[in-house]
């Protein structure tokens, strides 16, 4: 009888502990690497109950086709506003937002909320996260022995003119994987709209890259950052954040390499990642859940203070460190803001011929 009382008393201690593991609550999320806190997930984690599984990706293609292959098992997501999450919501991919669930919703930017209504017009799909501008990351020492001190430094012809990378290649040149980014500022470059699919401004840039390719190292979205960061390479075409990431981590390990975020002179593409929820999420109520304790002032202002990534969310601008909110890298001025072309979602047409331009530049075909 004891042996059967302890099988049984085993049994059910097995059973409540199958049933407790059912019942915890989860939530999947899938962003760009060091993108937020630790302290932040395991905040949320305390607080909720709700058990944070996190994957992390290096570009928009890699998100968009998980999300058009269907059961993803994502439940929070991290697009870039243009083209990608506009593309998203036409093809119908999200889930709408339940605002109820969202009481922080109130502490978003309207302006910024204003500037996605050319594709999501009632504020129904999306919310902002962090912004950025494209620019150049450069290692001032290493730049200046190979260019000369004089040499100037906040245009993009440190990346397109074959004279200047012939001489920056030996210390290393990496450039975005992204299409809107790369493309756009080499159009900007050429004095093109920024968002061009003619065929015509498409083969300049084509020309323009092809004259560079050779010098350049890689394109990846993430790898430059602590390249950077280490003197492994001494110019990127990256966000600013994450050259701003890799500046502050050289000032840590205190390694002399003096790295800057410049914003071109000829001017730079200013984009915004936003949060979704996949419309086949399994975890809606915990995707609320994330992004609301995502959109709590405190919260974003401490993710952006570690990041160095300016948010969209209007009431955490006080909170945030005040090397942050007073960093003309982070918080342009306006002078530097009036420079800043706004990403705008190019047609269906132009987006496809823009998407094969790039991977052959890629390629190097």
């Amino acid at each position: 009888m004891r042996a059967l009382s302890r099988s049984i008393l085993a049994a059910a201690i097995l059973f409540c502990a199958h049933a407790a593991q059912a019942q915890q609550r989860v939530v999947h999320v899938y962003n760009w690497s060091d993108y937020i806190t630790d302290e932040a997930i395991a905040q949320f984690q305390k607080q909720s109950g709700i058990k944070v599984v996190y994957d992390v990706y290096d570009s928009n293609e890699i998100l968009s086709s998980k999300l058009l292959a269907g059961k993803s098992g994502y439940d929070v997501i991290f697009p870039s506003a243009r083209p990608f999450a506009a593309n998203h919501i036409r093809a119908k991919l999200y889930a709408p937002l339940d605002k109820a669930l969202l009481p922080n919703f109130k502490s978003l930017d309207p302006a910024m909320m204003a500037s996605f209504r050319d594709f999501d017009p009632q504020n129904s799909y999306i919310v902002p996260y962090m912004w950025s501008v494209t620019g150049l990351g450069v290692n001032i020492k290493k730049v200046q022995a190979l260019l000369g001190s004089s040499t100037k430094l906040d245009t993009w012809k440190l990346l397109f003119d074959p004279a200047t990378t012939a001489k920056l290649k030996g210390c290393g040149i990496a450039v975005l994987d992204d299409e809107t980014e790369t493309l756009g500022a080499a159009l900007i470059y050429l004095g093109k709209p920024a968002k061009s699919g003619v065929k015509a401004d498409l083969d300049a840039v084509a020309k323009l890259y092809g004259a560079v390719r050779k010098d350049v190292r890689y394109f990846n979205s993430s790898r430059y950052i602590d390249d950077l960061a280490n003197g492994d390479i001494c110019l990127a075409l990256g966000y600013s954040g994450d050259i701003l990431q890799a500046r502050d981590r050289a000032v840590e390990a205190k390694n002399g390499q003096d790295i800057r975020f410049l914003i071109p002179s000829e001017g730079a593409i200013r984009n915004m990642d936003v949060i979704a929820i996949p419309k086949d999420a399994g975890h809606i109520p915990e995707a609320h859940a994330f992004i609301n304790f995502l959109l709590d002032p405190k919260v974003i202002a401490g993710i952006s203070n570690a990041i160095r990534y300016p948010n969209g969310n209007k009431d955490s601008t006080p909170l945030l460190a005040a090397d942050i909110r007073n960093d003309p890298g982070i918080y342009p001025p306006p002078a530097t803001m009036a420079k800043m072309i706004d990403d705008v979602a190019p047609s269906a047409t132009d987006q496809r011929a823009r998407n094969r331009a790039w991977t052959k530049i890629k390629s190097g075909k």
